[in-house]
């Protein structure tokens, strides 16, 4: 990793997703293309491969030595190896882009020997761009959609509290999660039975968190937890496409990201299971292995 100019790609994914936003600004949901992938949750716009598109083709110009995975041009096999690669999803939150919510990005991450070294990631509705190197930090910059000068964001340290609170039990915290395209089978067992106790009172045995949040977007999830503003993001089912990017910003925010299912610390980038916690000067541990004990021995089974 030494010899990548980390910062020179940043800056190049930064651009792109610049650019891919005002792709995704100019569609109009209501005009474009849908289709559906799994079943009627899992969907596809002409938007999402257009971006997609426009990303390959910038990025492999200007590295054309990079390997590259994207979600729209995955295919069954491809798997992310040690050589730098760029893990891009054009669209996370299709569905909220086609019902016209404003909680969609471009996810930009760029993986050496498996790690998240760079993330970019782009909300063009509101205007907000998390970024990250490895090592450098983990930063957000408001746009001109709050009313700031052209070319002159107001960018922010991450997270954002500069003496964030450390964390306490699961019941004072506000949890993110999805319920995902799979629902059906063991996978949605495991989600509906740990949402049921997560959200139920101390006196029936449940964890009694604060409340669960779906933003639609598991890199605007995992961004909101690097910021401080999500305590945890619990997650199965999504792909390496949806955190990669994400996932740089919450380790230079000073989050941890361990497995959905209990036991493993270190999951790999595609293990399709996670489990996201806040920076924190204290209570990370203690908050997975609470959460862990709330999943139990019902593991989810997620194929890589």
């Amino acid at each position: 990793m030494a010899d990548l100019n980390l910062q020179e790609i940043q800056d190049t994914l930064i651009s792109v997703a610049r650019e891919a936003g005002r792709m995704i600004l100019s569609a109009n949901p209501t005009d474009i293309a849908t289709g559906t992938k799994l079943n009627s949750a899992d969907i596809v716009t002409e938007t999402d491969k257009a971006v997609e598109a426009l990303v390959s083709t910038r990025l492999t110009k200007a590295y054309p030595s990079f390997s590259f995975i994207g979600e729209e041009t995955y295919k069954p096999g491809m798997q992310v190896t040690a050589a730098p690669t760029f893990i891009v999803d054009p669209i996370d939150g299709t569905t909220n882009f086609v019902h016209g919510l404003p909680e969609a990005c471009i996810s930009l991450g760029l993986a050496v020997d498996r790690v998240p070294a760079v993330g970019v990631v782009y909300n063009p509705y509101q205007d907000k761009l998390y970024t990250a190197i490895r090592g450098r930090g983990a930063f957000l910059t408001l746009g001109a959609a709050w009313g700031l000068e052209a070319g002159k964001g107001r960018v922010s340290k991450l997270p954002l509290a500069r003496n964030p609170a450390p964390l306490g039990a699961l019941d004072t915290c506000l949890v993110a999660s999805e319920w995902g395209n799979s629902r059906d089978g063991v996978n949605y067992e495991v989600k509906t039975r740990v949402f049921k106790k997560l959200c139920a009172s101390k006196e029936t045995g449940g964890a009694m968190v604060h409340s669960i949040r779906s933003l639609g977007s598991a890199a605007l999830n995992l961004c909101a937890v690097a910021a401080g503003q999500l305590d945890v993001y619990w997650e199965g089912g999504c792909w390496a496409w949806d955190v990669c990017a994400g996932w740089a910003v919450l380790n230079e925010a000073g989050g941890i990201m361990v497995n959905g299912n209990p036991g493993d610390w270190e999951p790999k980038i595609d293990s399709r299971k996670y489990l996201a916690v806040r920076g924190a000067p204290s209570g990370q541990r203690e908050v997975v292995e609470e959460f862990w004990k709330v999943v139990g021995d019902g593991r989810m089974e997620y194929e890589s």
